[in-house]
């Protein structure tokens, strides 16, 4: 029992990808700007088990996921930029919650929070670079099966 991260951050990436709102998808937290247009970052934010869903001889736990997307606060016009996000929030909450199991990677995402925090999307602001972006920032928790084995 392991916890395959690659399988995992590749089907959340592709999500994103697919979903046609954004010019580029990174697997990580970028340290500097974005290019022009929306740009989506995938990392992990958190691991830990989850008590309802461990047994005695095996660990079950979460994996939470944030999913950043970032445009630039000085767009013309400057009305456009949050719903041209809010659909690119929108398809990814259709798609995780559509694909719940990500491919048969995980148990699910736990899109109403059972065990913590629920598939959700937070907006801000961040200077990057001496530039001011507008972000949506998805918590993607993610539920995984057997992840450690116990023993006495």
């Amino acid at each position: 029992m392991s916890l395959d991260a690659a399988s995992i951050l590749d089907a959340v990436v592709s999500h994103a990808a697919a979903s046609g709102h954004f010019e580029r998808v990174n697997g990580f937290e970028p340290t500097n700007a974005p290019g022009n247009g929306l740009t989506a970052a995938v990392w992990v934010q958190e691991i830990g088990p989850v008590r309802s869903g461990s047994g005695l001889s095996a660990t079950t736990g979460r994996l939470v996921l944030n999913l950043r997307i970032y445009a630039s606060a000085q767009q013309d016009p400057p009305d456009a930029i949050d719903p041209a996000m809010l659909g690119a929030v929108d398809a990814l909450m259709s798609a995780y919650s559509g694909d719940f199991e990500l491919g048969g990677n995980v148990r699910n995402v736990d899109l109403l929070g059972q065990a913590g925090v629920t598939l959700s999307a937070q907006a801000g602001y961040l200077p990057l670079d001496g530039a001011t972006y507008r972000v949506y920032t998805l918590t993607i928790p993610l539920i995984v099966n057997d992840l450690w084995t116990q023993s006495p």
